[in-house]
């Protein structure tokens, strides 16, 4: 029988913390698996009674395994931020956006529209630039 390329060896403290995480409901899905997966990995099960017993791939586990291994426990458990472009307003100015949609519109005008308050916020100096589009969905989610 091959020995394992990644073999998961967890403190007991370490295995105390995964505990906890499966314990306790404030904790992401994915933490939750991660920490299934690596407690299964430690008590010697083997990669395909893991993917049955969890519902993961194959390759999922290998990876959780790999990088408990190579980057250690902690960079195992948690959620690496992710890339991506950065959020257009902040809480602030997503207020001051709210506002401006429920303020009386411009003369001449019955109702905002998003190209509006698009081209207000960059007025009032609260954006440099932003599409009407974003507005839009800002506001879908404040309705």
């Amino acid at each position: 029988m091959s020995q394992k390329q990644h073999d998961v060896q967890l403190t007991a403290e370490q295995c105390q913390q995964l505990q906890t995480i499966l314990d306790t409901g404030r904790h992401t899905a994915q933490q939750r698996k991660r920490a299934k997966v690596l407690l299964l990995a430690n008590n010697g099960m083997s990669d395909p009674a893991i993917a049955s017993h969890t519902g993961m791939s194959l390759g999922g586990i290998y990876h959780i395994r790999r990088r408990c291994c190579e980057q250690g426990f902690d960079a195992c458990v948690t959620e690496k931020p992710r890339s991506g472009r950065p959020r257009t307003l902040t809480g602030h100015d997503e207020a001051a956006l709210t506002a401006l949609a429920c303020s009386i519109p411009p003369d001449g005008r019955v109702r905002w529209t998003h190209r509006l308050l698009a081209d207000r916020l960059v007025t009032l100096e609260i954006v440099d630039d932003i599409a009407h589009t974003t507005v839009g969905r800002l506001l879908k989610k404040t309705t």
